[in-house]
């Protein structure tokens, strides 16, 4: 019987298992290599390790881990997960066997769906993104396009124009609120009405975005919204509470509406974070806090001391 087990070997999961492996807690952690950054060229954000490409902290990270004998890291699939009783939880392994723990810390992440226009998935995560603050700097200087005509579209465009002269938002034939095309036009935005019909590109690097009429509009970089998606049907499986935006529901010690079971990383939220955090450094960090939990969680039970992390002791 293991301590914990770690379904995702991203940056939450791998920070979770290095913080319970310098607890000495025995520790399985599954790691299937689909991180949500694969196709980005780098991590950005992350202090230390802004610029790095995202196998690459994959593998420190795993090279990090190897130092801890009760840690094991094992690059496989989690094929089934279910509850056996109050304080045991039974994981099905792709590579065969099944593995047991008192413990369970979903760390899969979220899968981004992109949208239906084509030419958007060979520019996926080199110059047609979702997050400012992963790709905007890169982007500085560049012409610059946001799709898509609502509030947090109109948004975006705005915050981007911080980094360029050469800005367009693209409706998409999307109705767009009269005063916020005043608030754009105040701020040399360039608003393009017409539905896009494909983004144009030599390899991974966007020419231009063309139009339902056949015209286009040069740019190096768009910004497009995607439909988050659970990586892992996990969470929902074991009956965890989740918001509309997919994401798990989670206090600020990671612990889900299921006792027992644990959520780190962009898969997981809080009721009070409006949206999902993309932040490579904001899902160690949830990993490091949900492994504190878990480890003190454990010491709880084990010595029967009361928990202060205890769900309503907050």
């Amino acid at each position: 019987m293991l301590d914990t087990i770690i379904i995702g070997g991203g940056p939450a999961g791998t920070s979770a298992a290095l913080t319970l492996g310098r607890a000495h807690r025995t520790v399985l952690l599954a790691d299937s290599g689909q991180g949500r950054n694969a196709p980005a060229e780098a991590v950005h954000n992350f202090i230390t390790h802004d610029g790095t490409p995202p196998e690459r902290l994959r593998e420190q990270g795993a090279e990090n881990l190897s130092h801890y004998p009760t840690v094991e890291r094992r690059a496989t699939e989690v094929s089934s997960v279910r509850r056996v009783g109050e304080d045991h939880f039974e994981v099905g392994l792709a590579d065969g066997g099944t593995a047991e723990a008192r413990r369970l810390l979903l760390a899969t992440g979220l899968r981004d769906e992109l949208p239906d226009l084509p030419g958007t998935a060979e520019l996926w995560g080199r110059s047609a993104f979702h997050c400012p603050y992963c790709h905007g700097y890169e982007a500085s200087g560049s012409r610059i396009a946001v799709l898509g005509a609502g509030p947090e579209r109109v948004r975006l465009a705005l915050h981007l124009s911080r980094f360029t002269d050469t800005m367009a938002l693209c409706t998409g034939g999307e109705p767009l609120d009269p005063m916020m095309q005043i608030v754009l036009e105040a701020n040399r935005i360039a608003v393009h009405t017409k539905a896009a019909v494909r983004l144009e590109g030599e390899g991974d690097r966007l020419h231009r975005i063309v139009f339902e009429d056949g015209t286009s509009l040069e740019r190096d970089a768009v910004f497009i919204k995607t439909t988050l998606r659970q990586r892992a049907p996990f969470a929902e499986q074991l009956g965890c509470v989740l918001f509309p935006d997919a994401c798990v529901e989670v206090n600020e010690f990671g612990q889900t509406s299921v006792p027992g079971v644990y959520a780190a990383g962009d898969m997981a939220r809080r009721a009070t974070v409006p949206v999902p955090l993309a932040a490579v450094v904001a899902a160690a960090a949830s990993g490091t806090v949900a492994g504190t939990v878990i480890d003190q969680d454990l010491v709880s039970v084990d010595f029967k001391l009361p928990n202060p992390f205890a769900p309503g002791r907050a």
